[in-house]
């Protein structure tokens, strides 16, 4: 994991030098600002991973990941362009949705997961992404479901719920394994497998609620 500098984004896949919108001096590819005159400039296409100065991986440390969003967004702040041209606020705004939208994505061990397994080809979300395809897998969810279906008072949802909490931690644990490895297939398997884990813990609450408010 390295961290980017604090005045540009890192770059990936692109041209060394890019044009200054306002002054039309070269300015590094992918920085916020140009060193000749100082305005901010456009983003341009990077993965979310190197627009917030991270390596393309899953083992994502959150703290290190939030000291480099609210680094950038300060830079991006309003109150820095309020007396900037229209096309200056503009820039700036567009350039704060783009680090937004990395930080979204990444910040959450499911998302970033399928982004990161689309970087690697590997589709999980959309259409036909959903069905389970792993007969295992699948009738593991499937009991699942019926035992909570048929679990009718709170402590016993609750029961679910913890167990549900513990395999999703252990899962999680796994799937950044198998991306340390490599493993598209298994990778792919775990975060699917995360994902109903974390829907289940959802449904069991839900259900553990309305359970309590019935009594």
């Amino acid at each position: 994991m390295t961290n980017a500098p604090q005045t540009s984004a890192s770059t990936n896949n692109g041209p060394a030098l890019a044009v200054c919108w306002s002054c039309k001096g070269p300015v590094a590819w992918g920085g916020l600002f140009c060193d000749t005159c100082k305005a901010v400039q456009p983003p341009v296409p990077l993965d979310h991973f190197a627009r917030l100065g991270l390596k393309r991986d899953f083992d994502i440390k959150v703290p290190v990941l939030d000291q480099l969003y609210f680094g950038f967004q300060r830079q991006l702040h309003p109150d820095r362009f309020a007396a900037a041209a229209p096309k200056a606020k503009q820039i700036s705004q567009s350039q704060a949705v783009a680090f937004n939208d990395a930080y979204e994505t990444l910040k959450d061990p499911l998302t970033r997961a399928a982004y990161l397994l689309d970087l690697w080809g590997e589709k999980v979300e959309g259409e036909g992404a959903h069905t389970i395809a792993d007969e295992e897998l699948l009738m593991e969810q499937l009991e699942r479901r019926e035992a909570l279906m048929e679990a009718d008072n709170p402590a016993s949802v609750e029961a679910i719920a913890r167990q549900a909490k513990l395999d999703a931690e252990a899962a999680l644990s796994a799937l950044a394994s198998d991306f340390a490895s490599g493993d598209k297939i298994a990778a792919k398997r775990g975060y699917l497998r995360l994902k109903y884990l974390v829907k289940l813990g959802e449904e069991a609450r839900a259900r553990r609620a309305r359970l309590t408010l019935a009594r």
